[in-house]
């Protein structure tokens, strides 16, 4: 197994990855599914996807867990605002089941389109209530708790360590925090663990518990959910930079509380996906989605390749015409790709000194925190040296996509047209029949304004990406 090296969000320094068993455990925190994700939430899944692809790529075995929430929490990390979900389904009129399938089918439909590759589970937090339960009742007996105003509490106070993923001062927390939220808690970051007195009325999803009918806090689920298929120790968590302050703080107190020694061993975090008006957030209603993306003529893929373009720790500023530009690079590799003379198939003992080189450099840049960047630029060079076979130039390509997934050894990837594009064709074919040739044009426009060129020939109309 090759050596890799990881930042540690707990530690903040890069550490030699060394993992508790011969199964590297992973888990990952999942979407709320009462909105669509935007990008920037794909932005995390697709760093997650490449820290997996690197550890199968060097020789590791990884059991991968992805947690769907779809027990709405709040609309606030702490404990303040009303449930994601029922707000949206009264806004909405569906039912709050309806609300979480649909919106769980299209993040599954999402993460397939990035060609991310699936966890061995995504596990619903409706169905784990009694896994919550049970953890809820070990915090209790271990005198972790205080109920108050009917709702169960942690006490942050009676865990030492609270507040060191995130480099917190419980000092300064006391000081600083808003304590107008919640008058029940005995601290301002005391978070509920279960709750029996929901603030609003009508609350639909509800449970019976020990405690009373009630729903869980949203920091009990991943804790119970994560150990219930990866043991009580397992090797990494990961999630955006936002997680850190709360929900990962939380996570890490109630599953040491109980634990009484360290739970996860490395916590990776991808930083934000910045727009001209900051960070995107559904909070501020102005987020775009990748089927928003899709409706503009970009493949999924476009919008993976341009988060290639900084390291996950790095900001990373999204622009249309950057996405352009994205689109544009990946089209042009895809195409060198596909021209180049395909033959033998190699092992990696038979491929020349110069290809080796290059192999042995990208793994260099792979294994160093996942410098994608710096990785791509090598498949470039790739490419343009003159000294490596066709033949070679494309093991190397399929050697490489093992890490960024982005499908390169499809030689016609830039020919499969979205079934949107391909219904239009046919309708600007039909009103041509009709002699509609108004009609005809006006497609043809729409078509190209989706980033499509529409070429009429002896045999049909034929359509290719703009390049």
């Amino acid at each position: 197994m090759k050596e890799i090296t990881l930042y540690n969000t707990l530690s903040r320094k890069e550490e030699i990855f060394q993992p508790i068993s011969n199964v590297v455990r992973m888990y990952c925190c999942g979407p709320t599914v009462y909105n669509y994700a935007h990008i920037g939430n794909l932005r995390t899944y697709i760093f997650e996807d490449v820290l997996k692809r690197t550890l199968i790529h060097s020789g590791y075995k990884v059991k991968h867990v992805i947690n769907i929430t779809d027990v709405g929490h709040l609309t606030g990390d702490n404990d303040e605002g009303e449930d994601k979900i029922e707000k949206s389904a009264r806004e909405t009129g569906k039912t709050v089941w309806e609300i979480a399938d649909f919106y769980t089918n299209a993040f599954l439909k999402d993460f397939n389109s990035l060609n991310l590759i699936k966890p061995d589970l995504f596990c619903r937090a409706t169905d784990h209530i009694q896994q919550m339960i049970n953890l809820i009742k070990k915090l209790e007996d271990k005198g972790y708790t205080y109920i108050s105003g009917g709702n169960v509490y942690f006490s942050i106070d009676k865990f030492k360590d609270y507040g060191r993923l995130a480099r917190l001062k419980l000092e300064e927390l006391k000081a600083g925090a808003r304590t107008d939220v919640d008058n029940n808690k005995k601290n301002p970051r005391d978070f509920v663990l279960w709750f029996t007195n929901s603030k609003f009325s009508n609350q639909i999803m509800m449970w019976d518990s020990p405690w009373g009918r009630g729903y869980p806090g949203w920091h009990i689920e991943c804790s119970a959910m994560s150990m219930n298929y990866l043991g009580d120790h397992f090797d990494i968590h990961c999630g955006g930079i936002d997680a850190i302050p709360v929900h990962h703080t939380n996570e890490i107190a109630q599953s040491e509380a109980v634990l009484g020694s360290t739970w996860v061993k490395y916590w990776l975090h991808g930083e934000f996906l910045l727009t001209d008006n900051g960070k995107m957030s559904k909070s501020s209603g102005e987020f775009l989605t990748l089927n928003t993306l899709v409706s503009k003529g970009y493949d999924p893929l476009d919008y993976k390749f341009f988060c290639y373009s900084a390291h996950y720790r790095s900001q990373l500023s999204f622009s249309l015409p950057a996405l352009d530009a994205s689109r544009t690079a990946r089209l042009n590799l895809l195409k060198r790709i596909g021209d180049l003379k395909k033959g033998k198939d190699y092992t990696i003992d038979e491929i020349s000194d110069d290809s080796k080189k290059m192999l042995s450099e990208f793994d260099s840049y792979v294994n160093n925190d996942m410098s994608i960047p710096r990785a791509l630029g090598v498949l470039f060079l790739v490419l343009k040296n003159t000294e490596i076979a066709d033949e070679e130039k494309f093991f190397c390509v399929r050697y490489m996509d093992e890490v960024l997934g982005l499908n390169l050894d499809q030689s016609n990837s830039n020919n499969q047209i979205p079934e949107e594009i391909a219904d239009l064709l046919a309708l600007r074919d039909l009103k041509k029949k009709n002699k509609d040739w108004n009609s005809a044009d006006k497609i043809r426009n729409e078509i190209e304004s989706k980033g499509y060129i529409v070429k009429d020939t002896p045999n049909g109309s034929k359509i290719e990406k703009k390049i």
